[in-house]
């Protein structure tokens, strides 16, 4: 067996294709409605906030490797999530945040708001 088996995932394109095959060997699919994407989305998302509830913003910056490992780990399956969603609904993950980052460009001119957390 290769020693890194998704070495080859470099791209959100790459990650998408690596899920679609990781999903379809174990017959996933059925479960995968956008619906429960987003649901297990949100769980992943609040064991994440998980790590950071009680924390300091100070300690928020310095995390312990524990800390480090499951929020590595977290992101990990916040990011699968994300990606298996969008997937479901046919939206280009980068395309949405090109359009988005336009938008709030527009909404939050820099030189009219810079350095106020608004």
């Amino acid at each position: 067996m290769n020693e890194q088996p998704y070495a080859h995932v470099t791209s959100l394109d790459t990650l998408r294709d690596a899920l679609r095959e990781f999903v379809a060997a174990r017959d996933w699919r059925q479960y995968h409605a956008p619906k429960n994407l987003v649901m297990a989305l949100s769980v992943e998302t609040a064991e994440l906030v998980e790590i950071f509830q009680w924390l300091t913003a100070e300690e928020s910056h310095a995390l312990t490797p524990e800390q480090r490992a499951a929020a590595t780990d977290e992101i990990a399956d916040v990011l699968i999530y994300l990606v298996e969603t969008a997937d479901a609904l046919s939206i280009d993950p980068l395309a949405a945040v090109r359009q988005k980052l336009l938008k709030n460009a527009l909404k939050y001119p820099a030189k009219d708001i810079a350095g106020d957390a608004g």
